[in-house]
């Protein structure tokens, strides 16, 4: 059986640089930053005070039927990142889902299959409600001790019912279908900051083997909040910059000195090319490969990446051989690069054994990690040069830690022929990698 041609037609990103694809894109090719001190809490005790927060982004209900307002409730905040995402995904492919025929944000009957319809979206450790969380906790401490006793007799009765819902990796793509309607298949990938790619991934091999014509895939996470600054600050991940939040984050550059916590992602649309050709769709780009590999090489240390970049090469490789293609095709690669020393270094390490003087569009400086979103939105990123062949300028690494060797465009926007694109991705903590490979569609 022949493996069938993937599209992607839509693209939804939601960033601290832009929500939307037409301002995402136009904030790459200004090369701004959406870092700066966190406004949505005090972050004075901690040591880096710095992340990115999406201002745009506070009503979730302005993208759902008036039917699903109330379910707004039992949505954390990656939920809402994640819905957010899919509305603009769903818009921008012109697809008229359940969701946008009953909001009547396009005229016409429903141009897809429900039952053909899947989901695959990545998702992070979630941040708890911290007000609501310690309220219950302090109820259920007596003479400075938390008890259990109390905890399950009393403290727990100051959560509502429906409390864990929140809270469950699995709800980013719980809304999204049932919102869009997709009744194909669904999975929700926690692998970190290679997550997004995973799940985008799976949701080719979904389309690939005929399991669905359409996928909804991506990821999402929010790091712009105090449990997860004080979790990445106790693994001394994070820039402190403080006095310079905007030029904080340094993908590649010498004086890199850690990523910055944010929020964000972003969901896309792939479809087969059947599919979408019948329906008149705009085509970005093609996606034709797909790797992924585990580095698994220090147990002892597993936050620590191979400083040869193995697992990032051994998913490169991959991606590339899936496709068809040869090393020599790829005319940009678009990496994770967080600004974080070692793992810039083993990342450009890997890309180094692989490629001779292939640009590189670094787009993180002014976007941070956002965990199981970065890839997303370097995915994102990825499509629009390949769409627009324009390479945009790396935010923030300029002077460029000459170690690293790769060749990072650092003036831009860049006029280029981008036939065939490589994004990658690694998880800072679980030893996961992932690639995939995109071509100009022809």
């Amino acid at each position: 059986m022949s493996k069938r041609r993937v599209v992607v037609t839509g693209l939804g990103p939601v960033t601290p640089i832009g929500v939307g694809v037409d301002a995402f894109w136009q904030a790459l090719l200004d090369g701004r930053s959406g870092t700066h001190r966190i406004e949505s809490f005090d972050p004075s005790r901690f040591d880096s005070q710095i992340g990115g927060e999406i201002a745009d982004v506070r009503k979730v209900n302005d993208f759902v039927p008036k039917g699903y307002r109330k379910a707004g409730k039992i949505m954390a905040r990656d939920i809402e990142l994640a819905v957010v995402a899919a509305w603009h995904a769903v818009m921008d492919a012109g697809l008229r889902t359940k969701c946008i025929i009953e909001r009547a944000d396009a005229e016409g009957p429903q141009n897809l299959d429900s039952a053909r319809f899947g989901a695959n979206i990545g998702a992070g450790l979630i941040c708890a409600d911290l007000g609501e969380l310690s309220e219950a906790l302090a109820q259920s401490t007596t003479e400075d001790l938390f008890s259990l006793r109390i905890w399950g007799n009393e403290g727990m009765q100051n959560l509502t019912p429906l409390w864990l819902l929140k809270f469950l990796p699995n709800m980013l793509a719980c809304h999204v279908t049932i919102v869009h309607d997709a009744q194909g298949p669904s999975n929700t990938i926690t692998c970190g900051e290679a997550s997004s790619h995973l799940a985008i991934g799976e949701a080719y091999r979904t389309i690939e083997r005929g399991t669905a014509d359409v996928c909804i895939c991506g990821g999402a996470e929010s790091k712009a909040n105090p449990m997860a600054l004080i979790r990445q600050s106790l693994g001394k991940r994070l820039s402190t910059r403080n006095d310079a939040p905007e030029s904080a984050c340094r993908p590649f550059g010498k004086d890199r000195d850690g990523t910055v916590a944010t929020e964000g992602g972003g969901l896309v649309i792939l479809e087969s090319l059947e599919h979408a050709q019948a329906r008149g769709a705009r085509i970005y780009a093609e996606l034709v490969g797909f790797g992924a590999a585990h580095d698994a090489h220090t147990p002892m240390q597993p936050t620590t990446p191979h400083p040869e970049g193995r697992g990032v090469a051994l998913a490169a490789q991959k991606a590339l051989r899936d496709a068809g293609l040869a090393n020599a095709d790829v005319r940009l690669v678009v990496p994770m690069a967080c600004g974080l020393s070692v793992h810039d270094a083993s990342e450009a390490a890997g890309l180094r054994s692989l490629f001779d003087d292939v640009p590189v569009m670094a787009v993180n400086g002014g976007i941070g990690n956002n965990g199981a979103g970065t890839g997303a939105i370097d995915f994102i990123a990825a499509c629009l040069a390949v769409h627009h062949n324009t390479i945009t300028a790396a935010v923030n690494s300029d002077p460029l830690d000459t170690e690293c060797g790769l060749n990072v465009v650092l003036d831009g926007p860049v006029d280029a022929p981008v036939d065939v694109a490589l994004t990658t991705a690694y998880a800072l903590g679980g030893g996961q990698n992932a690639a995939l490979a995109l071509k100009a569609f022809r």
